[in-house]
């Protein structure tokens, strides 16, 4: 594989505040590379030195082969964008932005097949303003197709959407991909980057805490698997004495659970054989696997927020 993005010491500051510390990483061809963590650990402020909107202190910045702040207009016509605070006029109609922004780009994709690929059809005609969130984003979307680039960037995509909305646009994300594409995303939604990313690395005050794919940032750190259920009689203190060899078992009421090694594949199966030994009825089992929120709580020590 080749790197399109090369990062190397990447600095950058506003005057006593430091929003971006010494990062670096790489971001392969055709892969969906994720930069995450909380809403002011540096992300937006790192891809939009990628982009050339803003000029590193100090660093190695390498997108497509060339320098962000010495080569914009190759950059400009070879990536797409949808920026974090993207806005169009309201009375713009969605035909005519498509029109408009294609006329920019010297070998722009046909904005028709765009419209009818990201369903947008129905909405041809419908000025900006009267776009629910969803519609907005996937129009912000076609606009970031229309130089057919190489490389797209996504910043916080899907902030403020509904489920439903949400997931529409992970599909588009990953059909885009689907075609080649390479497409360095940001968010602050873990399950996000844990849907849509083949790596992550996760930020915090700036700096890369770690970077791996989700599931071995997971398998490295997640934490325990859990299982949970409740009973309808108080436990025997010699089913309690048995699972101790198996997990960490925790009881609150009726509500019980127990805490095993994460991959552990007999796990599972070890606690539900255990309360039939023992003829304990249980109900409301289920299972919690550790996600790439867990990671990031034990690697900076404090929760996700929007």
């Amino acid at each position: 594989m080749n790197a399109v993005v090369k990062v190397e010491g990447l600095r950058k500051s506003y005057k006593s505040t430091i929003a971006v510390d010494d990062v670096s990483f790489e971001v392969q061809e055709s892969e969906i590379f994720g930069m995450v963590g909380p809403n002011g650990a540096g992300k937006t402020t790192t891809i939009e030195c990628l982009e050339g909107l803003r000029k590193p202190d100090r660093g190695l910045v390498n997108v497509l082969g060339v320098d962000p702040q010495q080569d914009g207009h190759f950059l400009h016509t070879h990536t797409g964008m949808q920026l974090q605070q993207s806005n169009l006029p309201e009375r713009i109609k969605v035909w005519e932005a498509l029109d408009l922004y294609s006329s920019f780009y010297p070998k722009a994709a046909n904005w028709e097949e765009l419209l009818a690929q990201l369903g947008l059809e129905e909405k041809r005609n419908a000025p900006f303003a009267k776009l629910s969130g969803g519609q907005k984003q996937r129009l912000f979307i076609a606009l970031a197709l229309l130089p057919d680039p190489q490389l797209i960037f996504l910043d916080e995509l899907t902030t403020g959407l509904d489920p439903q909305a949400r997931h529409t646009i992970w599909d588009l994300v990953r059909e885009v991909r689907s075609k080649g594409k390479t497409i360095l995303l940001t968010t602050h939604y873990m399950e996000e980057a844990e849907r849509l990313c083949d790596r992550v690395a996760i930020l915090d005050h700036g700096r890369i805490v770690a970077m791996d794919s989700p599931a071995e940032l997971v398998r490295k750190f997640g934490g325990e698997e859990r299982i949970s259920f409740n009973v309808d009689q108080p436990l025997k203190q010699e089913f309690i004495s048995s699972m101790k060899p198996i997990g960490q078992l925790t009881i609150q009421g009726e509500r019980v659970s127990i805490q095993g090694e994460t991959g552990q594949a007999s796990f599972v199966y070890d606690v539900v054989a255990l309360l039939a030994k023992h003829n304990i009825r249980f109900r409301g089992l289920r299972t919690e696997q550790p996600t790439l929120e867990d990671v990031f709580l034990k690697l900076t020590g404090r929760e996700m927020k929007d």
